[in-house]
């Protein structure tokens, strides 16, 4: 990946889990950044450079990523206690978003994709374990008029207990609440296109563009090419596996509000408060 160096705190994206900011860099880019001294730790920024490279290599759109190096001293100018906290947590490498500006966030009412993207979609999610692209939060942007996949941090939950490693693979994958499920999508063409392309030397070259500090220490692992190894044989067998866990697109979960007070208990709802 490319890497810069970051130059300025821009502003807080306060809805990530992860504390995202915008921040310019050396280059005159602008990023949206993920911290390695976040709650969430090292493991999101694997997801996350994992992920995209995968889904770059299956024709699915995402913005650049790069490795961000971020000095410490740059909390100094941020009157936010807690801004100050994450900067000066997370000196060194960090990941960084293309920031794609005027982009808008894609729901189904607005915009409109075919059967054969959300399909690809959908399996993709499946085979990372992406359930953190629902109708309530669909991680993804329209810009240019095109949909851009963001934020797979949340992908990949097999590396938070690698002891149970093996229960994941063939994991069925709900995608009953998927932001793109209303667009039938096609997963069994998905699966016929592109469970043949996730290959060893596809996944090896995901984990290769891991840097080495972001996995570092990891129990159970001698050393991390042993865990760049651990993650690409979990995943080649996940996609050899999209037979148990492919999704059915029919399945959908009722997304009707309910009713005010529908909960209610009954000694709320009857008359004379239950006596």
């Amino acid at each position: 990946m490319k890497h810069v160096t970051a130059i300025r705190y821009v502003a807080p994206l306060r809805e990530g889990g992860s504390l995202p900011g915008i921040m310019e860099a050396d280059d005159l880019g602008t990023y949206v950044v993920k911290f390695h001294g976040a709650g969430q730790g090292r493991k999101v920024l694997v997801a996350e450079v994992v992920s995209a490279h995968l889904a770059r290599a299956l024709g699915l759109p995402v913005p650049d990523l790069v490795t961000v190096e971020l000095d410490p001293v740059l909390a100094a100018s941020e009157p936010d206690q807690d801004i100050q906290d994450l900067l000066r947590a997370s000196g060194g490498l960090n990941l960084g978003m293309d920031y794609l500006p005027g982009a808008l966030d894609f729901t189904p009412a607005a915009f409109s994709v075919d059967s054969g993207f959300a399909g690809r979609v959908v399996w993709f999610d499946g085979l990372i374990g992406n359930v953190d692209r629902s109708w309530r939060n669909p991680n993804m942007l329209s810009w240019h008029g095109k949909p851009h996949l963001i934020d797979h941090g949340s992908a990949l939950t097999f590396h938070h207990n690698w002891a149970r490693r093996e229960t994941w693979v063939a994991r069925p994958f709900d995608s009953s609440e998927h932001v793109l499920i209303d667009f039938a999508p096609d997963v069994a063409a998905a699966d016929a296109a592109l469970a043949p392309l996730v290959t060893r030397e596809l996944l090896t070259a995901a984990l290769a563009r891991v840097p080495d500090a972001w996995l570092a220490e990891e129990p159970g692992f001698d050393d991390v090419d042993q865990l760049r190894a651990a993650y690409v044989d979990q995943l080649a067998a996940r996609a050899a596996a999209s037979s148990a866990w492919l999704p059915d697109p029919t399945i959908r979960k009722d997304r009707t509000p309910k009713k005010v007070g529908a909960n209610r208990p009954s000694w709320l709802t009857t008359k004379g408060g239950g006596k």
